[in-house]
């Protein structure tokens, strides 16, 4: 690992470490708000403008913070395609300030659906000069963002002001079937991602899929639903169109609470899946529409409920939090490619540039509008017990490094949750960079950054052992 991001894990290791001192009751709390948009601005996940015009399902924040001696955290898990880096200062400062809770324990994850806002900076890809001042639609979608900013604050404070004695059961489930690498190795030798049903030029997949449910079932004395911590490998696009919708996590929580009661609050984590998405290339049955989040939200949800009697108690309860940022390099680029991924952002309404073209030029323009070298890889882990554990991880993360931190997890119970604090895109491995192929287009960072970023969540990890 670089110097530079070595001194960033200790030092920042070390007075971020929040742990309780004695066997005090573990409390949590729990909170729902709303926070679809208005109409009418731009929404998130494809290379194509589009406007929001109606609401399938309303999007969500869930709050959920944790409270143990004097030790605190919250989590906030969010219906969003991303989470914008000055979202999470702003709110970690925000939340700081007004309950207590230390920054530096505040995590905001996206489940990463493809019907949510275009916000941030990625708005500025769809003008016709991306250089311009902000146009009506950025205009109007600043006043959302600042509304939710406001409701993820006081979900956090419902949450707060809930907090009561908790017990928590850990483990995991398994699915099968349902995700599918969706990288594959081709008969002219390249990788392509998605190339469709039934190419008879598909060779095999060229990574793993990770069938683990991974969970967390907390509820009060008397033994009530409380809330789900679900987190499974598998992309977020299966609904399409231009109405606001959950996706499948929505249908996920909807089953749920017929089957463990309509208060149960369902969090879903979105685990590491920058390379796994639904799509069977084995046959040619349509899979984007109505039926499909659904058709996925039940099986997900029965994996659950399977899984459920053979979760194991926590015993001894003891809220840890430790965080790393690790400075990953910038990819590189020239002048050159700075003026022509302008051109291809002007050209992007026209429908006629190639889309690796739209994908390199997005990436360009926004490492050019970044500041600093560095991409910031924001990890930290929130500890229940010497037996279960969440890292947070930013981006898109290919599913073999997940994998890797759970299988050097020195925990029984380690939930790998991606697209947390940032949205620095997609982070391959060293073997996805060397095969290339749209992913690897979109990354921000160098090759071989994927396994230092994991090997900080090992070591963050190992250190609230």
């Amino acid at each position: 690992m670089r110097l530079k991001a070595s001194i960033s894990i200790s030092l920042l290791l070390l007075p971020l470490l929040g742990i309780a001192e004695n066997a005090q009751d573990l409390r949590a709390g729990f909170a729902i708000v709303d926070i679809t948009p208005p109409l009418g601005i731009r929404m998130s996940g494809y290379f194509s403008e589009r406007l929001a015009s109606g609401i399938k399902d309303p999007l969500l924040a869930k709050a959920m913070v944790l409270r143990q001696g004097d030790t605190a955290a919250a989590i906030v898990c969010c219906d969003l395609l991303g989470i914008d880096e000055t979202l999470t200062r702003d709110v970690r400062a925000r939340i700081e300030a007004e309950r207590g809770i230390p920054g530096d324990h505040v995590v905001l994850t996206a489940t990463h659906t493809h019907t949510g806002p275009l916000y941030g900076d990625m708005q500025r890809f769809f003008k016709d000069d991306p250089d311009a001042e902000p146009d009506a639609i950025e205009t109007q979608t600043a006043a959302y963002e600042a509304e939710l900013r406001d409701r993820i604050v006081a979900a956090v404070a419902e949450a707060d002001a809930a907090a009561r004695p908790v017990q928590v059961r850990h483990g995991v489930g398994t699915l099968d079937n349902i995700a599918f690498n969706r990288r594959f190795y081709m008969k002219d030798g390249t990788v392509r991602c998605n190339p469709g049903k039934m190419n008879p030029d598909i060779v095999r997949p060229a990574g793993p899929v990770d069938t683990e449910v991974g969970l967390l079932h907390f509820s009060d004395a008397a033994g009530g639903p409380g809330a789900l911590f679900t987190s499974f490998a598998l992309h977020l696009d299966t609904t399409g169109g231009t109405e606001y919708s959950g996706d499948y996590p929505a249908y996920l929580q909807r089953f749920l609470r017929e089957k463990l009661g309509n208060d149960l609050i369902s969090f879903f984590g979105t685990g590491t899946c920058g390379d796994i998405n639904h799509i069977d290339v084995s046959h040619n049955e349509p899979q984007k529409g109505v039926s499909e989040p659904e058709r996925i939200g039940a099986a997900l949800a029965e994996a659950v409920i399977a899984a459920e009697p053979g979760l194991r108690p926590v015993e001894r309860p003891a809220l840890g939090i430790a965080r790393a940022v690790v400075e990953a390099p910038k990819r590189p680029y020239s002048d050159a490619e700075l003026a022509a991924a302008k051109e291809t952002a002007k050209r992007l309404r026209e429908g006629k540039t190639p889309f690796l073209d739209n994908v390199h030029a997005r990436r360009v323009l926004h490492l050019a509008a970044a500041p600093g070298d560095t991409v910031p890889l924001d990890v930290q882990v929130v500890r229940l017990s010497d037996d279960a554990a969440i890292i947070f991880l930013p981006g898109e993360v290919f599913v073999e490094l997940g994998m890797s931190i759970k299988k050097a997890s020195p925990f029984a119970t380690t939930l790998v949750v991606e697209l947390a604090n940032s949205y620095p895109s997609y982070i391959p491995t060293a073997k996805g960079f060397a095969e290339d192929s749209y992913e690897v287009v979109s990354a921000r960072v160098r090759p071989g950054w994927g396994e230092e970023m994991a090997e900080a969540a090992r070591r963050l990890l190992y250190s609230l052992k």
